[in-house]
């Protein structure tokens, strides 16, 4: 699998999830971007990193990067790895005494940990191609997302964030593509009950 070094363009709310944030993760060498819908306190805690604010006591993600450092753990890299049901899945690379080891993290942890050890964060070209939009210019100013992979066999969308099965539902209505409007609908549908 070939893997894709990403970098944070963007830090904003979720216009599809009112209490939630998007953090955009982009190519470093192509234009695809990768929305991942996290919570307040992660978004905060991505925020702050970014920002380099000093709080007057540590952040949970101040505290574990501290014991890491005590523990002399150097976190490598952070690997976006899977997307399942919508869910993205990360894991942390990590050496101590020259031996690599992972730990499976929530993938806005995993960015949070990221930002204040300065270390790459990856993915895999497949995820890009489902997850993945494009940011194109509209008239007027402003821009609008397409699909990186608009070719996508539609069986895919099981692995498509909510985010995408929403902003793609509303592509199909208005392009009057009502058959994969429909199975979008169920697959939404389908997570929903799964809740």
């Amino acid at each position: 699998m070939r893997r894709i070094e990403l970098e944070i363009v963007a830090l904003s709310h979720s216009m599809t999830q009112s209490h939630n944030y998007a953090v955009v993760l982009g190519e470093r060498r192509g234009k695809r971007r990768l929305p991942i819908v996290i919570g307040s306190f992660e978004a905060q805690a991505i925020a702050v990193a970014l920002e380099r604010m000093l709080p007057n006591r540590p952040l949970t993600h101040d505290l574990f990067k501290n014991a890491f450092d005590t523990f002399e753990i150097q976190l490598k890299e952070v690997i976006i790895s899977n997307l399942l049901d919508g869910i993205f899945y990360a894991r942390l690379v990590c050496m101590k005494n020259g031996e690599l080891f992972e730990i499976d993290s929530r993938t806005s942890d995993a960015i949070a940990m990221a930002v204040r050890f300065e270390c790459p964060i990856f993915t895999y070209d497949f995820i890009l191609e489902a997850a993945g939009v494009i940011l194109e210019d509209q008239e007027g100013g402003g821009f609008s997302t397409v699909p990186a992979n608009p070719n996508l066999d539609e069986n895919a969308i099981e692995v498509w964030p909510m985010d995408a099965l929403r902003g793609r539902l509303q592509d199909a209505l208005d392009n009057e593509e009502y058959e994969m409007a429909a199975k979008i609908r169920d697959e939404m549908k389908r997570r929903e009950t799964k809740d």
